[in-house]
């Protein structure tokens, strides 16, 4: 570490004075503090700039600058315990030169807020404490407009109640998106969605109790799918994984899912679903035999991946009591053949000589 220069010990006590607690006011806050000012050793605090910068340049800025070196697993600490407090508070913009890139895309940059900007380049000037307390009274109102220009980027979801909920911009978000409004309607009519992800707040629509009631109860760091919808009807639990550039519904993620979604209420379908078909084309190999892939570009058609039934739970996906032992209980070919015929299903085969 190198020794205290008073620039460092000057950012702690900026950012004590602005009333972030021990962590956010240690060396590396201080150190990240100076990253996002673009200020070394000896600059001034007049001097301060506000350059774009994600984790890794921050990190780069400070080895260069001032010969401290970060090992590759430190990324989420600045980030964590340093930057999102530093966000959450107004200090910095999140992606200010594309509101809605995903907060979890390596791309994600930083930027100090404009108010925050003036109120550094005043340290150590005559002004500093009137801009402090100026920047104090007026920091509600910077929170306040940056959470409405953070709304404006938003998605709108109406969900099959009429209901709406927001998804952050960006990601697969837009495909969630679709799943709900588009696959909802054709697919599972009369539906409940149970549940909606998002890739910034991981749950944008989560009904627990109504999940409880199935018999399934989920712990905070389950691996969710993106969406889940209970057919009343047919006595089915949809899980939907919505894809844009990683994870499909293939053997080790069906495994997952039909642990985590037993229930003896509701058999288990699971589905995939991409927003075009050049974008499947390069998880065909993966994708899970006995599961179906929607693409919403086509959203009236299903194409299902072998099995003796199209759209519906198989044995080992079945509710964990049994309904009947009557053969009569046994599902059907097409278990809802109306649904069926207007879906215009596509079967992919195991067995190459399958027509």
């Amino acid at each position: 570490m190198p020794r205290q220069t008073p620039l460092i010990r000057d950012a702690q006590e900026i950012l004590g004075l602005l009333g972030f607690g021990d962590k956010q006011t240690n060396e590396m806050a201080a150190l990240v503090l100076l990253a996002l000012a673009d200020l070394g050793p000896r600059g001034e605090w007049s001097e301060a700039a506000a350059p774009l910068r994600g984790i890794t340049p921050i990190i780069t800025f400070i080895a260069e600058k001032f010969a401290v070196r970060y090992a590759p697993n430190t990324r989420e600490t600045i980030r964590d315990e340093a930057v999102k407090f530093f966000a959450e508070a107004g200090l910095l913009l999140r992606n200010p030169d594309r509101p809605d890139r995903p907060t979890t895309s390596g791309k994600t940059v930083y930027q100090l807020e404009p108010h925050a900007l003036t109120l550094l380049r005043s340290r150590g000037t005559r002004s500093w404490k009137s801009e402090l307390a100026r920047y104090l009274a007026l920091r509600s109102s910077i929170r306040a407009e940056l959470d409405r220009q953070r709304s404006l980027v938003q998605i709108p979801v109406t969900l099959p109640n009429g209901a709406t909920i927001t998804l952050s911009a960006g990601g697969q978000n837009p495909l969630v998106k679709a799943v709900v409004e588009r696959f909802c309607p054709r697919f599972t009519p009369g539906g409940v969605v149970a549940y909606v992800g998002d890739t910034a707040t991981k749950h944008s629509h989560l009904e627990s109790d109504y999940l409880a009631a199935l018999g399934i109860t989920l712990g905070a760091a389950e691996k969710m799918p993106d969406v889940i919808i209970h057919d009343v009807r047919r006595k089915w639990l949809v899980l939907i994984e919505a894809v844009t550039s990683a994870g499909p519904v293939d053997g080790k993620r069906r495994l997952e899912l039909k642990r985590l979604f037993r229930s003896p209420l509701a058999g288990l379908v699971f589905v995939t679903a991409f927003e075009t078909r050049r974008a499947m084309q390069g998880f065909l190999g993966s994708i899970s035999w006995e599961s179906e892939v929607w693409i919403a570009e086509a959203p009236d058609h299903l194409i299902h991946f072998n099995g003796e039934r199209f759209l519906g739970p198989y044995p080992d996906a079945m509710p964990t009591s049994a309904v009947s032992a009557s053969p009569a209980a046994k599902p059907p070919l097409y278990n809802d053949q109306a649904v069926a015929d207007a879906a215009h299903a596509y079967f992919v085969s195991e067995d190459p000589s399958a027509k």
